[in-house]
């Protein structure tokens, strides 16, 4: 969790969301769990734009990065429970807390409606981007990452879908 080296491909990462807007970022919104793509991402925007907003998106039942206790949750990759050491709490403008029904609800959707097989941790990214959308001019763009597959979740989704 302390491997700032991983931090270097997220670098990659950020120029490539920056060509395929096309220079358009208003804000980035990314789930936190070793916290490396959402400051490694949000390094190079904001070199590229230094007024990109940057939201951090944290389980609603265990708000750590928000000064809260750890809690029980179920959604995968994020929410350690404790202040993972490549945190910065500089980096985030805001930090969203997404309940774990909220998440799995959104990857429910995404899979119905988009036809996209998303784990929690993309939908609780899905719920966080939208909420920061509802903030922002209706021209505006909010980006994303589907860091999951639904697979580990398939015993959970069967039926659901």
């Amino acid at each position: 969790m302390k491997n700032q080296d991983q931090l270097a491909a997220y670098h990659v990462m950020a120029d490539e969301i920056w060509r395929q807007t096309e220079g358009r970022v208003d804000a980035f919104v990314q789930s936190v769990g070793t916290a490396a793509s959402l400051r490694g991402i949000s390094h190079d925007l904001r070199r590229h734009n230094p007024r990109v907003s940057i939201v951090a998106v944290e389980p609603a039942e265990s708000a750590v990065l928000s000064g809260g206790r750890p809690g029980a949750h179920k959604i995968d990759g994020i929410g350690a429970g404790f202040v993972v050491p490549l945190w910065d709490p500089a980096i985030a403008g805001r930090i969203e807390q997404v309940s774990t029904m909220d998440a799995m609800s959104m990857a429910l959707r995404l899979a119905r409606e988009e036809g996209l097989f998303a784990g929690a941790s993309t939908g609780a990214n899905v719920v966080a981007a939208l909420r920061t959308a509802e903030r922002l001019p209706s021209s505006a763009t909010v980006v994303t990452i589907m860091c999951d597959t639904g697979m580990k979740y398939f015993k959970s989704y069967a039926g659901l879908l």
